[in-house]
């Protein structure tokens, strides 16, 4: 598997605007459904045994070697409410379109869902979902799923997280020893270079200083040259914004000490089993930032995940992967909304109830979010990971680091 294609074009985008969730608490909020019963309902994609919902996601196209497991992910949480009786006894099921990561498909791609298959509402698990975001707010149909900070001014889209706050990752370089962190990143897209300006204001606000970023492309610029920026910069700790491989080659020239030379070293990608697979012994001692639960936590909502993408997800031959529990997040975003807006569901009445929502936890897969709130405050802790010294496992090192240093 290839992330270079994440980390190129969306890996900021994953970091800084998606992690996770699974659902359901207890807010007692009715919709604005009808008053009727459920045979009754005819509004877009509603009769009396099934809710149609669109799924778009980047099947092809930049990141999509990533962002293409969300599907499964998608196909377990669906599976698992289907098996359940589905939602206030309508059947889930969904339409799916790939948008090429493109931001003009998405648009052509989401106008065909709503106004040819007259979907409910739309579950998303792309980067160029601002080709279409403007139409589906003018027109108030729902959508879950990946969101960036951008996006806050949509009230009809829904996400667990739309930002990071950048000092959790301080704090935990701080509490590793470190004092100066190097920004290593691929590629110089806009986004990106706004996200570790953002990173860097935050380290000097808690007292850790920062370099220069350093670029650094893979067949074209030079590891032992960045190498050398890196150490002769007095850096002890580095925030890796590249693919895991682009992050070997640069650990690799720093010399036999690897990782260990430096106190810390977070990547913003590559919490993966295939990365282990592929570079498990030459990233040992790496960290990465987790905005869920980790998979190797002990947790009954994770095993629940699990078992539906054994029933619901067969063909996934790898569970514990991001975008997979991405997808079943927004799937499960997806249902709460369906859940709170009634027998009669209408787009608004789910626009207006899953807002109202304080405690979002998806089951026990995230930390409880105010889906409202969460719009303009970044979240404020997450977990860390760290690859074990033979580069087999990710151990947990931080299972909940805060902004403000608590944590545990």
């Amino acid at each position: 598997m290839h992330l270079g294609g994440l980390a190129r074009r969306f890996g900021v985008v994953a970091v800084t605007a998606v992690a996770v969730a699974v659902a359901v608490t207890g807010c007692s909020a009715e919709g604005k459904g009808g008053d009727g019963s459920a045979g009754a309902c005819d509004g877009p994609g509603v009769t009396a045994d099934r809710v149609k919902i669109g799924f778009i996601y980047s099947d092809s196209g930049p990141g999509s070697s990533v962002l293409s497991f969300a599907r499964a992910g998608v196909d377990a949480r669906i599976g698992l409410a289907n098996d359940t009786g589905g939602v206030n006894g309508r059947r889930l099921v969904y339409d799916w379109r790939d948008d090429g990561s493109s931001p003009s498909e998405n648009a052509h791609v989401t106008e065909e869902l709503v106004q040819d298959k007259s979907v409910f509402g739309l579950i998303s698990a792309t980067a160029a979902a601002g080709g279409s975001l403007d139409s589906l707010s003018a027109h108030g149909i729902p959508i879950t799923g990946l969101a960036n900070p951008a996006w806050v001014k949509y009230s009809n889209l829904f996400a667990y997280m739309y930002d990071v706050s950048p000092a959790v990752t301080a704090r935990y370089i701080q509490a590793g020893g470190g004092t100066k962190a190097a920004f290593v990143m691929t590629g110089s897209p806009d986004f990106t270079v706004q996200a570790i300006e953002r990173f860097k204001a935050a380290f000097a606000a808690v007292g850790v200083s920062t370099t220069e970023t350093i670029s650094y492309a893979s067949g074209v610029d030079s590891p032992i040259q960045v190498a050398r920026q890196i150490v002769n910069s007095g850096a002890d700790s580095i925030v890796a914004f590249t693919a895991p491989e682009d992050l070997v080659e640069i650990l690799q020239a720093t010399g036999t000490a690897g990782p260990n030379f430096f106190n810390t070293v977070v990547s913003v990608t590559g919490y993966d089993r295939t990365v282990l697979r592929t570079f498990g012994p030459q990233l040992a001692g790496v960290s990465f930032s987790v905005n869920f639960h980790p998979f190797e936590s002990q947790n009954v909502a994770m095993d629940q995940y699990r078992n539906a993408m054994a029933r619901f997800a067969p063909e996934s031959t790898e569970p514990e992967q991001q975008f997979a529990l991405y997808g079943y997040l927004y799937a499960d975003l997806f249902i709460r909304g369906l859940e709170l807006a009634g027998d009669c569901p209408t787009r608004e009445g789910f626009i207006e109830s899953l807002r109202k929502v304080t405690d979002y936890d998806a089951g026990g897969l995230i930390d409880p979010v105010d889906l409202n709130a969460n719009r303009t405050q970044p979240l404020q802790c997450n977990a860390f990971v760290r690859i074990n010294p033979a580069g087999t496992a990710f151990d947990i090192n931080r299972a909940r680091l805060c902004a403000d240093g608590s944590g545990t």
